[in-house]
C-alpha cells in the first residue's frame, strides 16, 4: 500500500521506517521549519534510527495527502484542531486517518478523534493506534502488542493486516472512547510514577498502577464506555512502558520536574491532565491522582506533601 506519516518526530519518523519495512511505500511529511524534518532531510538519521532512502521527505503537506488513501498523523496533541483545520482545506474524501498521539484536547477536555471529526468536514475515516511500546526496542525487534481501534472494523481490520508483524502483534480494539481515554490518562499517571522516583518514593508505584487503573476505569464508565477496557492493553497494559521504562518521556519529565531538573521531550501528559479534570468535573467523578499531579505541575504545590496526602487518605474499602 501506499501510506503517509505526518509528523516526523520520535515516533512518526518510526512509524515511516516500521511501514516501510513492512514492504509499503512511504511518504513522510514535516514541516520545514522542524528540526526534525531538517535533520532527517541532511542525515536520514535521528536518535533513534536511520531512515531508509526509499522513503520519501516531503515538507508538502498537499503532496502528502494526495500520495496515500492511509495516512497516519503523529503530532503533538494539543496541535491537532489547528492541523486538522488546515487539512480540511485538501480532498480528503474516502482517507483514513489514523491518529498515533495519545493525548485530549488541553482546554476543552475533547477526545481527538472527536476533535478531528468536528473540524474536517469531509468523509474520512478515524481511527486509533495506542498500546505499549517504544521506538527504542522496536528497532532492535523486540516485540509487544499494541491496539488498532475504530468506529470502522474494515478500517480497524484493513490497518491490522496490513501492519501486523513479529515485532507488533496488533489486537482489535471494540471500545474508542475506553481506549482513547485510557491511553491519553496512562501518560498522566506516568507523570505521577516520575514525581515517585523523584522524591524516593518508587516502592508506592504499585499502589499508583491499582488506584489509577480504578480512577480511569470509573471516569470511562461514567462517560459511556467499558470501563474493563481499561484493564487491557491501551491503558493499564501500557504502565509498564509509562511508569517503569527510561525511555518513557512522562515519567522522566515528572522526575525531571520534581528534582528541578530540565527536560526538552514531549510529556503529552502535562495538558492531558487539566482535560481530565475537566471530564472529572462534568461526569462528577473523582479522580484523585489527576488531582494530585495537576497541583505538582499547575498550582505550585509542594510534591511532597501531594504524595503523602494522595496515598494516607481516610481508610477505605478497595474495591471502592
Amino acid at each position: 500500500m501506499k501510506m503517509t506519516v505526518l509528523g516526523c518526530g520520535r515516533w512518526g519518523s518510526f512509524l515511516s521506517w516500521y511501514a516501510y519495512k513492512q514492504g509499503h511505500d512511504v511518504k513522510l511529511w514535516g514541516r520545514e521549519a522542524s528540526r526534525n524534518y531538517q535533520k532527517l532531510l541532511e542525515t536520514r538519521t535521528n536518535d533513534y534510527l536511520l531512515l531508509p532512502q526509499q522513503i520519501q521527505l516531503t515538507n508538502s503537506l498537499e503532496e502528502a495527502v494526495a500520495f496515500a488513501e492511509l495516512i497516519f498523523i503523529a503530532i503533538s496533541a494539543q496541535e491537532l484542531r489547528g492541523f486538522a483545520k488546515q487539512l480540511n482545506s485538501l480532498n480528503l474524501a474516502g482517507k483514513s486517518f489514523v491518529l498515533c498521539m495519545k493525548g485530549l484536547e488541553g482546554n476543552t477536555g475533547e477526545r481527538l478523534t472527536r476533535v478531528m471529526k468536528e473540524e474536517i468536514q469531509q468523509p474520512v475515516h478515524v481511527a486509533i493506534w495506542v498500546g505499549p511500546g517504544h521506538v527504542q526496542d522496536f528497532v532492535q525487534d523486540i516485540p509487544n502488542c499494541m491496539v488498532i481501534d475504530s468506529d470502522d472494523s474494515q478500517v480497524t481490520k484493513l490497518i491490522v493486516e496490513n501492519l501486523g508483524s513479529e515485532t507488533i502483534r496488533f489486537y482489535y480494539g471494540e471500545d474508542v472512547l475506553g481506549n482513547e481515554i485510557g491511553a491519553a490518562a496512562k501518560n498522566v499517571i506516568g507523570i505521577a510514577a516520575g514525581i515517585l522516583d523523584g522524591l524516593g518514593y518508587s516502592s508506592l508505584k504499585g499502589a499508583l498502577m491499582a488506584r489509577g487503573t480504578k480512577e480511569i476505569a470509573r471516569l470511562v464508565k461514567a462517560m459511556g464506555g467499558n470501563e474493563l477496557t481499561v484493564y487491557g492493553l491501551g491503558h493499564l497494559g501500557d504502565y509498564e512502558a509509562t511508569v517503569f521504562s527510561k525511555h518513557s518521556h512522562n515519567r522522566r519529565f515528572g522526575e525531571a520536574f520534581v528534582k528541578q531538573e530540565p527536560f526538552e521531550k514531549l510529556a503529552e501528559g502535562a495538558a492531558t491532565v487539566k482535560a481530565l479534570l475537566q471530564l472529572s468535573a462534568k461526569h462528577a467523578v473523582e479522580l484523585p491522582i489527576c488531582q494530585a499531579v495537576n497541583a505538582v505541575l499547575w498550582e505550585e504545590q509542594d510534591a511532597q506533601d501531594q504524595i503523602m496526602k494522595l496515598f494516607m487518605r481516610p481508610v477505605k474499602f478497595e474495591t471502592i
